[in-house]
């Protein structure tokens, strides 16, 4: 075999495979990334505001 038999056979596969990775990432990975950098940060908001406190002025009485 050569080079270019084998390249011939393999580029439909290496750009299915591409194609298959983009998807992949594009409609799993970053929208787990993104829900769990919001539900991070809400969790650390929240257990600030457990020892910090609500925001907004002290209340006077």
């Amino acid at each position: 075999m050569s080079a270019t038999g084998d390249d011939t056979i393999a580029r439909p596969r290496r750009r299915r495979m591409e194609i298959i990775a983009f998807l992949f990432l594009t409609a799993v990975v970053m929208p787990a990334l993104a829900v769990a950098t919001v539900g991070s940060y809400g969790l650390a908001v929240w257990i600030y505001q457990m020892i910090a406190g609500p925001p907004g002025p002290p209340s006077s009485h």
